[in-house]
């Protein structure tokens, strides 16, 4: 991987040095990872004119679970006395000759911003902006992989559940339980908080586990998400609980299955964000259900669970091949619950297969 995470900082140093700077600092958790591999929270890379170094204010792992650092890169351990591990880079940056360095002004507060400016004042300060977050939208195979093996981990976890006895659990055991099997089956930890939803809690988006126990004909959603190896994937399903579904669960379910295949279908390489989101949300719209419906369709994954693209009405740009995003649709009747159906997918051109759905866990409303 040291050749990956050397081009990857060759390219971002392209990118400052046609802005005008010959240094970067990069400090926010996930570009850092993207850029040096995994490292101790608070550590900082800085791009320098002589050198690279990754600044760690804290000790390395032990190599176990997210792995270390790029074994490429120099390392330089702080002690306590050495405070922020941003401003001494800024530090390191002066005493190179650089005389500007690249921020990253939105992972900064601005008591971080003005010591970086006050350790060297003769350093001219630019904003790197979201230039590593545009490095990261389209992955290379090695990281599909491992969105492909966390999304395999998330199925297990998922389908054991679906085979045990579920009536009169909590919605907050049934979570923990998703959870542990996340970590047995290899997984570094969950990706997000479980959300598990039953009778009129379910098909609400976030929803927090709470002690309400599972009943005869309820529906019951689950959205989870495994880690694995620092990149972050998500599934969400609905089912019924007991007995056959209602009438009206039926047509709900179905509802939000047809436009959660809408969504899947539109993803293609030079297909607008805002059109994957419309083609999903049109579903819902037509049939009555335009207020409450979420904010967006779907979004990226990757080092973080919720990056860019963002498949929202407003959205701009266009989908690339090897750009892994969610297809997350969903409908919440106040009081009586719903539905929600969630994929996490890579765009791939039509001559590849189309879309690569990672997520295989059957979409067929289930009576469990």
């Amino acid at each position: 991987m040291s050749e990956v995470y050397a081009a990857r900082r060759e390219r971002l140093r392209e990118r400052c040095a046609a802005g005008g700077s010959a240094s970067a600092l990069v400090s926010r958790p996930a570009n850092v990872r993207y850029l040096a591999g995994a490292a101790p929270h608070g550590s900082v890379l800085l791009l320098g004119s002589s050198e690279d170094l990754l600044l760690c204010g804290g000790p390395l792992g032990d190599g176990q679970g997210e792995g270390r650092p790029d074994a490429g890169l120099r390392v330089q351990l702080l002690d306590a006395s050495s405070g922020d591990p941003a401003v001494a880079g800024a530090d390191l940056a002066a005493a190179q000759g650089a005389d500007s360095l690249a921020i990253e002004e939105h992972d900064l507060t601005v008591a971080r911003h003005r010591a970086l400016g006050s350790v060297a004042p003769r350093l001219r300060l630019a904003d790197l902006g979201g230039a590593v977050e545009q490095l990261r939208l389209v992955k290379d195979e090695e990281e599909i992989s491992c969105l492909r093996i966390g999304s395999e981990i998330a199925d297990q976890a998922l389908g054991e559940l679906l085979e045990s006895i579920l009536v009169g659990r909590t919605e907050r055991h049934l979570a923990l339980e998703l959870e542990r099997r996340l970590v047995d089956h290899g997984a570094d930890g969950p990706a997000f908080p479980t959300s598990v939803g039953t009778g009129p809690n379910s098909g609400r988006g976030l929803h927090r586990p709470s002690d309400r126990r599972v009943e005869e004909g309820d529906f019951l959603s689950v959205c989870l998400g495994a880690s694995y190896r620092g990149y972050l994937c998500e599934i969400g399903r609905t089912f019924v609980i007991g007995t056959s579904p209602a009438d009206w669960q039926i047509d709900l379910y179905d509802l939000v299955f047809a436009a959660q295949r809408a969504g899947r279908e539109a993803l293609a390489p030079g297909a607008a964000y805002r059109d994957i989101d419309r083609a999903a949300r049109h579903v819902l719209d037509s049939a009555g259900y335009a207020d409450g419906l979420p904010a967006l369709m779907g979004h990226g994954v990757g080092l973080e669970i919720d990056e860019d693209p963002q498949l929202a009405p407003a959205a701009m740009g266009k989908l690339d091949a090897c750009v892994p995003v969610t297809v997350e649709p969903g409908v919440h009747i106040p009081g009586r619950g719903g539905v929600r159906i969630d994929d996490t997918l890579v765009v791939r051109p039509e001559a590849d297969g189309g879309p690569e759905l990672l997520t295989i866990t059957t979409k067929e409303l289930l009576a469990l």
